[in-house]
């Protein structure tokens, strides 16, 4: 199918806005993001249908910049478990990304749904995941915001493939990245401590999704009063630099040794002794037998209702009901992070309904806080501040 408008550079090749109307029919809105409204559309020639995002222009700088961005990205990409680029139309006022459409269920809901769950249906899921992200490192481009919100069954037939969606924070990486960001309960070590990155961030956010599907809960969570961000993000943000987390019992008893090694390589503190993509995909619990076929589904899913509950069911009109089209993060405190970053680039209320870009700054106590913070590269053989503690020693594997 060809693309309608795809030149992003200087020269102002506008699409008409009924272009769009011409070729599709715009459904209602199904979802609206942080950038962007989110609806289903269907190709009025052939009747197929589609994924369609909008991003409005007057939403300012961050906006536009992210429409780009995932423009360039998802041209570059073509891969069975990365939703395809199907058309792109830019006007005077809109970007129009049209993608393929992913109508299965999100993992969570996989998982309540399955009468049989165990590491091998985990394997399998993070197999794939760490596949595609595998091909997006061997063209040097870092997703940055991998999270289980962004991992979809592509239908619902009973093999469907998983698929990875949401790429306006990806990044072409031509020398490390300085540029925090990111969703807070996922953002590796060197985002919190404001060092420069790479692909590592990708294979750390793997691992806390490996460790959610395998006992339900977090590797890294703060209590806090409700919209108390401050103090939540302050805590968990020193858990996450210090690589604070543990193998809870009752939750990991009978999970395999092998599926633990795995967390602790893919959660490895220093970023230049991560495991990377590749070698995890060769790993034994992804490649060999490894994985328990033990049904793990009651402790499991006993916590994803405890620890998910009030982020996935909400009270609407007096009834409650279950939401799919604005679902909220699976954390209670979940928002998509910029660190130190400046405002929302104007607008961002207005408009079409769009919420203002997230930002948040690094909570005062925070190693690197602060927008003029410097940015240290790895292995400079300090801190990632003058104050900064140290990190704590890593502990051995599965202890």
């Amino acid at each position: 199918m060809p693309f309608g408008c795809v030149t992003l550079g200087d020269k102002k090749d506008y699409n008409q806005p009924s272009e769009v109307t011409d070729r599709y029919d715009l459904g209602q809105v199904i979802k609206t993001e942080e950038f962007c409204e989110i609806f289903r559309a269907k190709e009025k020639t052939t009747g197929k249908l589609y994924t369609c995002k909008k991003f409005l222009k007057r939403d300012g700088r961050k906006v536009r910049k992210a429409a780009k961005n995932e423009i360039i990205i998802l041209k570059m990409v073509k891969h069975p478990n990365i939703l395809q680029l199907v058309d792109v139309y830019i006007t005077r006022k809109e970007y129009f990304i049209f993608l393929e459409l992913a109508t299965g269920r999100e993992v969570f809901d996989w998982i309540l749904d399955q009468g049989y769950y165990s590491e091998r249906d985990t394997s399998n899921v993070i197999r794939q995941v760490l596949e595609a992200v595998a091909y997006l490192h061997s063209l040097k481009i870092v997703h940055r915001n991998l999270k289980l919100e962004n991992l979809v069954y592509y239908n619902r037939l009973k093999n469907s493939k998983i698929v990875i969606s949401d790429f306006h924070l990806a990044k072409l990486e031509n020398g490390l990245i300085k540029e925090p960001c990111g969703t807070p309960e996922y953002l590796a070590p060197e985002v919190v401590g404001r060092q420069r990155y790479g692909r590592p961030v990708d294979c750390w956010a793997i691992g806390v999704i490996m460790y959610i599907l395998l006992s339900g809960n977090p590797p890294f969570y703060e209590e806090a009063d409700e919209d108390d961000y401050e103090n939540h993000d302050k805590n968990l943000f020193r858990k996450i630099l210090a690589g604070d987390y543990e193998f809870d019992p009752p939750y990991w008893d009978d999970i395999s040794q092998a599926a633990k090694e795995l967390v602790t390589r893919l959660m490895e503190v220093e970023q230049d002794q991560r495991i990377t993509a590749e070698e995890a995909i060769s790993h034994e619990w992804i490649s060999g037998n490894a994985a328990s076929d033990k049904n793990i589904k009651d402790g499991v899913c006993a916590q994803i209702e405890k620890n998910f509950a009030r982020a996935k069911w909400k009270v609407g009109g007096g009834a409650l009901c279950l939401s799919f089209p604005s679902q909220p993060s699976p954390f209670p405190h979940h928002r998509a992070a910029s660190l130190g970053e400046g405002g929302g680039g104007g607008g961002g209320g207005g408009g079409g309904g769009l919420p203002a870009p997230v930002t948040l700054p690094a909570p005062a106590g925070i190693p690197g806080g602060g927008p003029d913070a410097p940015v240290r590269g790895p292995g400079a053989g300090e801190p990632p501040c003058p104050t900064a503690p140290r990190l704590s020693p890593r502990r051995k594997p599965c202890e």
